[in-house]
């Protein structure tokens, strides 16, 4: 016998940094947390995304009626309701991210019914995913950065990633900084979030390579694919250049691809219309052979980062950590460099600890 859903109902979060933060095109000083729960009978499934506070009366007005009714285990029918409810509305940015949220719960709604986790659910590739610490933001003194880093490197992280492109000036001194901070066997990353012109990424690819770096994330924006394409070309054959988190839906990612932008492709699950348009993306990527890369969300991330063949880790990023160690209960970090998914609670296997994060919210 089939089991529709009830009702679904959206909240969201605004939990402060814990300190200032910035990479190198934006500043922030606290970061949104939006939840949604999908009930159908006595169960019910818990998804998440993080943006902004608009996302609430998106889900709860216009998405969440559009989709009651609907079989509780018919998530991809779910989906292509609600892809087509954003039609006229546009479906980049707050539509994409609450189709996000909202898919996320079906699917961990649907993984709860079968008693599976959702890496279960998914079909499992492998036991664990590497991570790499993200951090390291352009506000930090380079003893902060340098902190961080070494801390992440000790904890058994192999790979860790900072910030670049706010003050160009300072960047090579910053990144020698980090080098010397984390040693010679840890691989260091950069992310210039689009602060650089197509010349000066070509300029700094060479420049950073000085200090080893092996990835080199949005070095232009990520809308200038033909810059991004160059970079990629013209860069040192040991660095990956990589992009993607600002995609949402398969459309996106398949341009990048196909214009030969990068060396690996970044999803992040909570923006690019949830599990369903995350596997998507891995089935690009396996399609264009280009190595997949999961950006922030550890908790989503953990279960996709261990059921999708591409994929090469997760971001373990600063804000997103701090925010799901002290929000979720089931919250599962990483070890020795890998994130296990908890293989005896279903679905994505938290839940929201609403008790400590009422102070936070902002739209309950």
């Amino acid at each position: 016998m089939a089991c529709h859903i009830d009702r679904i109902n959206a909240a969201a979060y605004r939990i402060p940094t814990d300190r200032p933060e910035a990479d190198g095109t934006y500043e922030w000083d606290s970061t949104t947390l939006v939840t949604v729960d999908v009930f159908a009978g006595d169960l019910h499934g818990f998804g998440y995304t993080y943006g902004s506070v608009a996302i609430v009366p998106l889900v709860r007005a216009q998405l969440a009626p559009r989709v009651v009714g609907i079989d509780a285990m018919a998530v991809e029918a779910a989906w292509n309701t609600l892809v087509h409810e954003v039609r006229n509305i546009g479906r980049p940015g707050i539509a994409s991210t609450a189709i996000s949220a909202i898919d996320a719960a079906l699917w961990d709604l649907k993984s709860r019914l079968l008693g599976l986790p959702l890496v279960t659910l998914l079909g499992s590739v492998r036991d664990a995913v590497p991570v790499y610490g993200s951090g390291g933001f352009t506000t930090y003194s380079v003893a902060e950065l340098s902190r961080q880093l070494s801390d992440w490197a000790e904890s058994g992280i192999t790979r860790v990633k900072m910030k670049v492109g706010m003050q160009p000036c300072e960047d090579v001194s910053r990144v020698k900084a980090a080098r010397q901070a984390i040693g010679d066997t840890v691989t260091l990353m950069v992310d210039a979030n689009g602060a650089y012109e197509t010349a000066q990424a070509i300029r700094f690819a060479h420049a950073f390579a000085e200090s080893d770096v092996r990835w080199f994330e949005e070095p232009v924006s990520s809308d200038n694919l033909e810059g991004l394409r160059a970079v990629h070309d013209r860069a040192p054959a040991m660095m990956a250049v990589a992009a993607g988190e600002y995609g949402y839906d398969p459309i996106y990612f398949r341009r990048m691809l196909a214009a030969g932008a990068v060396h690996v492709l970044q999803a992040d699950a909570t923006r690019c219309l949830g599990v369903t348009g995350f596997l998507a993306a891995s089935r690009l990527s396996q399609a264009f052979e280009v190595p997949l890369s999961a950006h922030t969300a550890p908790s989503l991330h953990a279960h996709l980062g261990c059921a999708c063949t591409p994929l090469t880790h997760v971001e373990y990023f600063h804000d997103h950590v701090r925010i799901e160690e002290q929000l979720f209960d089931g919250f599962v970090a990483q070890a020795d460099g890998v994130l296990r998914p908890d293989r005896s609670r279903p679905g994505l296997g938290i839940e929201l600890k609403r008790a400590d994060a009422a102070r936070y919210a902002v739209a309950a």
